[in-house]
């Protein structure tokens, strides 16, 4: 795509299969909701990405939660940032949450998070999974909707070939 400046960056989409990969590979995002006075408020929260949704849990004494409960319309933003795909690829997920606490939810779901953030440490996982599942503590479930995604590789290409195609039509300099 021709490029000359970067008022306008929203054709550079992720590919599908890197927004899956980058979904699968991260496992912190901004989980953003809507309180009572309308300001809009985020938190940085683990998750896993399972069945095309979102995966994550807190405890039911969160002011997020009851603001769920009001209205279910949330977002999550997922930066590639600390990933092997490198920086600057985003995807920002607009859709509806389900809060979850019933135990065949909680039994694969903690788990799952305990692994994103320890990795293959199988006591540690099992220390972690045992102190998520708390009393108060649930499981919230967001269905995209509306994806907005961005990828950063895609804007720098056409940069490049931008700056050559100015640099390729000035004199060298040679005679």
């Amino acid at each position: 795509m021709p490029i000359d400046n970067y008022e306008e960056v929203g054709g550079y989409p992720l590919d599908p299969e890197v927004q899956e990969e980058l979904l699968l590979t991260q496992n912190e995002c901004c989980f953003i909701w809507g309180p009572k006075d309308h300001w809009a408020v985020g938190v940085f929260m683990s998750y896993i990405w399972r069945h095309g949704r979102f995966w994550l849990t807190a405890t039911s004494q969160r002011k997020r939660v009851a603001a769920i409960k009001r209205d279910d319309r949330a977002s999550v933003a997922v930066s590639s940032a600390g990933t092997h795909l490198g920086p600057a690829r985003t995807a920002t997920a607009k859709g509806r949450c389900i809060l979850h606490d019933d135990e065949e939810t909680k039994s694969w779901v903690y788990p799952d998070i305990a692994r994103a953030i320890l990795g293959d440490q199988p006591e540690l996982v099992e220390m972690f999974t045992a102190m998520l599942d708390s009393e108060r503590r649930l499981v919230f479930e967001l269905v995209p909707e509306k994806w907005i995604t961005y990828d950063s590789t895609k804007l720098m290409a056409d940069s490049i070939t931008a700056w050559i195609a100015q640099n390729s039509d000035e004199p060298d300099g040679s005679g």
